[in-house]
């Protein structure tokens, strides 16, 4: 495995070299707010953040510029949004309402905001450009005026890649309407000269401006694009599969950059999707597609930093939001105690832990997250039960557990089905009890026995696993056999039954701890 981070930065850090010696390295991705912004969309904005700040790390001046593309034109009303947005399609996002409800002042903004903070707690460092602005302020006029004379240029270059041919002349800026504010305009006329263009409007209304003087309205976006690269200078932008075939924005913005506009395409590399799996309830109200905010909800920011930190690019990788998160922080906690790391192992969980401005905030006693999730199961929450059963795992105070716990206690408020829960029951189950033969009592016997000398995680599994030993007259350290691992699977479907009810449940010595020895030995006496 490399280091496709410092692999890069290495690129990237020469080629700013040659284009603007001594310059700052200009690093890019771009968001557009059209609904919630989600983990796939994350990688546009991580891949260049830990490239830049991998270049901050060696002590050069880097940007990440991050353009919030919010002169777009509403396109569609997501799902769980009132259809009536739909009479806002073709406005910029800016100008549309945001969504019932919403504290936030557009529907850009009620979109970007759970984003701003994600990107806060994830140590993400980004000067945010709102193309609004920078249109409706005059910054890209010389820019338009460029396109506009160029866009003979520009229309033979499209012209290779399309499948239909367009009505009348091609022009490269759309403005949106005075009236109605919407972007169902078509541009009749314009004068290079005067800069005077003609445009009208499905609505009806129409009229001619000076486009020196208009800033209502923007580029196409595979014009766009490109000049915001040679405007901005930009060496690094990654993007998405979808902006690599013919015809795509990449593409015909490569060919752009350096005729029309004197610049140069990025370096950037297409980055690969990102799965979820086990999404429940939580982000069903969102649209369905969970968020940064939805992740860093259940996980810590150096675990979910670590997911974008360890995989190249172009490899796609899943995020956890069911069971599996068990065991991605397993393998993260075991990442954490090597001593010895490989160099790729060791850049990457470096990047996950802190930035070049520092540390990100860790959890003082990082107990096992499946552990955690089976205390708040079984407590349902209760923090002095949470305390009694975290004490005997050498936590003094909550706080030392957190923010892990509190992410476990969400992921189980979130993400375990009611139905799920584990409800321990209140009085022995006389009838199983009664019904147990010989070797099934003196196996509960056993372990009412040893509880109080295996009183700790690591104890309570020495104690359930060598129950079944010790009746099989094996040594404690004995390997197990198939005849072994069916008692102790028995053994242990027994003891859920008696505790809580069902043949499964958690992990069976954090079961135990949360319990407590008392009422395990209330329920299991036969």
């Amino acid at each position: 495995m490399n280091d496709w981070v410092s692999e890069l930065a290495d690129r990237v850090i020469a080629e700013s070299e040659r284009r603007a010696p001594g310059n700052p390295v200009v690093c890019a991705s771009g968001l557009s707010p059209s609904g919630p912004i989600h983990l796939g969309n994350l990688r546009e904005v991580m891949t260049p953040h830990l490239v830049a700040d991998e270049i901050r790390r060696r002590g050069r001046e880097c940007l990440h510029l991050l353009s919030w593309d919010d002169y777009d034109r509403l396109r569609k009303v997501p799902a769980g949004i009132d259809p009536a947005w739909e009479e806002h399609i073709g406005k910029p996002y800016t100008s549309v309402p945001a969504p019932p409800g919403s504290p936030h002042a557009n529907w850009a903004e009620h979109f970007k905001a759970p984003l701003v903070e994600a990107l806060a707690e994830l140590g993400v460092e980004y000067r945010g450009i709102s193309q609004t602005e920078q249109y409706t302020g005059g910054a890209y006029r010389e820019q338009i005026l460029l396109a506009m004379r160029e866009r003979r240029a520009i229309d033979e270059v499209l012209a290779e890649y399309r499948t239909k041919e367009p009505e009348g002349e091609y022009f490269p800026y759309r403005p949106y309407c005075s009236d109605c504010g919407r972007d169902l305009t078509r541009v009749t006329a314009y004068d290079d000269e005067s800069t005077e263009l003609a445009y009208t409007c499905a609505c009806g209304f129409g009229e001619t401006v000076k486009l020196a003087e208009h800033d209502n309205g923007k580029l196409v976006w595979k014009v766009d694009w490109p000049m915001r690269w040679a405007y901005e200078g930009v060496v690094f932008e990654p993007s998405g599969v979808d902006h690599h075939s013919p015809g795509s924005a990449w593409v015909v913005g490569g060919r752009l950059v350096g005729p029309v506009f004197g610049g140069e395409q990025p370096i950037g590399p297409m980055y690969a999707f990102v799965g979820i799996t086990g999404m429940a309830k939580m982000s069903s109200s969102r649209g369905g597609v969970p968020t940064p905010s939805d992740a860093l909800e259940i996980m810590e920011a150096p675990v979910l930093r670590w997911l974008y930190a360890r995989r190249k690019p172009a490899q796609s990788f899943k995020i956890a939001f069911d069971q599996e998160i068990h065991r991605l922080y397993d393998e993260w906690d075991a990442l954490g105690r090597k001593t010895e790391r490989l160099p790729a192992e060791q850049a990457a969980y470096e990047r996950a832990v802190g930035t070049a401005d520092g540390a990100l905030p860790v959890t003082p006693r990082p107990v096992p997250y499946r552990t955690l999730a089976s205390i708040v199961d079984v407590t349902t929450g209760d923090q002095e039960q949470q305390l009694r059963i975290l004490r005997d795992m050498d936590v003094a105070a909550l706080e030392e557990a957190r923010p892990r716990l509190d992410r476990a206690q969400r992921w189980v408020e979130t993400q375990v089905a009611a139905d799920q829960r584990t409800h321990v029951l209140r009085e022995p189950d006389a009838e199983l009890l009664a019904s147990l033969g010989e070797g099934e009592r003196e196996a509960l016997r056993l372990l009412g026995e040893g509880l109080d000398t295996h009183w700790s995680l690591d104890g309570l599994t020495t104690l359930v696993y060598g129950v079944p030993k010790l009746q099989a007259g094996l040594d404690p350290e004995a390997k197990p056999t198939p005849e072994l691992k069916a008692a102790q699977r028995a053994f242990f479907a027994l003891i859920y039954r008696l505790l809580v009810g069902r043949a499964t449940g958690p992990r069976l010595p954090t079961l135990l701890l949360a319990v407590g020895a008392d009422r395990v030995r209330k329920l299991i006496q036969a």
